[in-house]
């Protein structure tokens, strides 16, 4: 007798906690998985900037890359050659190569 009360125990517990495992398998690959991979795009995206290339800030700004350094980099803004900011390789939202506009 006791020991058939303590299989139904145990089928109990794991009935509850099936619904919590899959709770959390559903939030791993609907959250988690998708953050890690865009935070895998946006860094390689970084690691293969080169100068020359076109960007989009995250402020919207649009500009041509002049130096990259190991943490910043500084993006020339407009046709006027004078307006160049330093700024964080974090702010940079999009890279377009400077290959990708040339078509032969």
């Amino acid at each position: 007798m006791l020991l058939s009360s303590a299989a139904s125990t145990g089928g109990a517990m794991l009935s509850l906690f099936i619904p919590l495992i899959i709770f959390f398998l559903l939030m791993y690959f609907m959250i988690m998985r998708p953050q890690k991979k865009e935070q895998q795009r946006v860094k390689s995206m970084l690691a293969a900037m080169e100068v020359g290339d076109s960007v989009v800030t995250t402020s919207g700004f649009y500009g041509v890359l002049i130096d990259i350094t190991e943490e910043d980099v500084i993006v020339e803004f407009g046709n006027n050659k004078h307006c160049r900011i330093p700024m964080r390789k974090s702010a940079i939202a999009e890279v377009e190569k400077a290959s990708d506009g040339l078509a032969d």
